[in-house]
């Protein structure tokens, strides 16, 4: 998995695109952590980054820095759909 600035893109400077192995663009890091990692990445540090998930609407990436190996997180089962009540629960990530 690649992480590749953008500082052309024409909607985010701080703009971080995330490539699968095979080269094909999956999408972009959040604004607020490309925002960090291009700062780690002005002051020399490197990263390596690792895909954990995906969901319909939703990617994960996990990133570690100079050297250091991802971690993977265990994944709880998805939960689809309301239960007897109709009440839909927002989901609660463990990073955030």
């Amino acid at each position: 998995m690649d992480l590749v600035p953008e500082p052309k893109n024409q909607f985010d400077e701080h703009a971080i695109a995330v490539f699968s192995c095979r080269g094909i663009q999956l999408g972009y890091l959040k604004s607020e952590r490309a925002v960090f990692i291009g700062t780690l990445w002005r002051q020399g540090h490197t990263t390596t980054a690792i895909f954990q998930s995906l969901e319909p609407t939703v990617g994960w990436v996990r990133v570690a820095f100079d050297g250091e190996v991802p971690t993977l997180v265990e994944q709880r089962p998805a939960r689809h759909g309301a239960d007897d009540s109709g009440f839909f629960p927002d989901p609660v990530y463990d990073d955030e």
